[in-house]
């Protein structure tokens, strides 16, 4: 699709996070009708070409029909409070993406909810980081077929070329996604442990200069290891606390292959590891902190907000 294509786009944001702020960005940039819910003025993104308006109503007369909403906000009740606000404002047709790491089974529920006053809601979930989010993000999808359609465009335009893909029913995009999130704990602790045994090995090793030799042609070449390169070249790793928070999506995870008897040992052991590693002083858990922080802008050490997710971002249980 051409820039001039993209003209035709509208797009809303609710949410102006890390994610949602480089999203509307992103999408400005290619020419869409960006209008983003803020109660705050934000000049750098009005620059860009972002509206922003302080109410739900203002915000759905700015928008194109069949109006496509992208909600970039933290999972669990927060979602709901949204869309108690926000649907009221929108007409039979329009689409409400979540954006975010909700429960699949929430989504299952919201979908339903919301289908009463014939509206689309999709379970979008997001990958690529804040990299992807302002150049080209990763999308697996969710919801009516029909509802996917519409907002297909928009997606694409804002996706890495292959990356948008619709999944399936409602709740498929954010179980997909959930397991991805499980992959991503195991890929993560293998480079720790792999950055353990360079550090502690028989050898004075640059650990950074093989990351980076890694990084081309090798069989883990990634991002996941580019990452790890540029983290060690721009900040200084003995510094990088060994505390790494997470919002529990992956323990959800665990507790669903245990009710359905699937065996996960690799992504359980990431995720014990996880809770081991804690404030452990070690660098396989400082390496995994650097790598979080470097794909999604994830805090050094705690972060009390982060750790009352863990116990709010879920509402529907097994």
């Amino acid at each position: 699709m051409t820039s001039n294509e993209h003209t035709k786009l509208s797009l809303g944001i609710v949410g102006l996070g890390k994610m949602g702020s480089h999203l509307a960005m992103q999408a400005a940039e290619k020419g869409m009708h960006v209008v983003a819910h803020s109660k705050h003025r934000h000049p750098d993104m009005e620059s860009k070409g972002v509206l922003t308006e302080a109410d739900y109503v203002a915000l759905a007369a700015a928008l194109k029909k069949p109006r496509v909403i992208y909600l970039s906000v933290p999972a669990g009740q927060t979602v709901d409070e949204v869309l108690d606000s926000l649907v009221p404002c929108l007409a039979k047709g329009d689409v409400v993406m979540d954006g975010g790491n909700s429960f699949y089974l929430d989504s299952v529920e919201r979908e339903k909810a919301v289908a009463k006053d014939g509206i689309y809601f999709l379970d979008c979930g997001t990958s690529g980081g804040v990299e992807g989010a302002r150049n080209g993000a990763c999308f697996m999808v969710g919801g009516k077929k029909e509802g996917f359609l519409i907002a297909e465009p928009v997606l694409k335009a804002l996706a890495v070329e292959g990356g948008l893909l619709y999944t399936g029913p409602p709740g498929s995009g954010h179980y997909v996604k959930l397991v991805h999130n499980g992959i991503e704990f195991v890929m993560n602790h293998g480079i720790g442990d792999g950055v353990e045994l360079l550090l502690h090995g028989d050898y004075d090793l640059d650990v950074e200069a093989i990351f980076e030799n890694w990084s081309h042609g090798s069989v883990i070449r990634g991002w996941l290891v580019e990452l790890m390169a540029r983290g060690l070249r721009e900040k200084r790793f003995s510094d990088i606390p060994t505390y790494t928070e997470d919002t529990g999506e992956v323990n959800w995870l665990v507790e669903l292959a245990a009710d359905k008897e699937i065996s996960i040992p690799f992504i359980a052991l990431a995720v014990m590891e996880l809770f081991e590693s804690r404030g452990s002083g070690l660098d396989r858990a400082r390496a995994v902190a650097l790598l979080r922080h470097e794909y999604g802008g994830h805090p050094f050490g705690k972060d009390e907000h982060i750790a009352e997710e863990r116990k709010t971002s879920r509402l529907t249980k097994l």
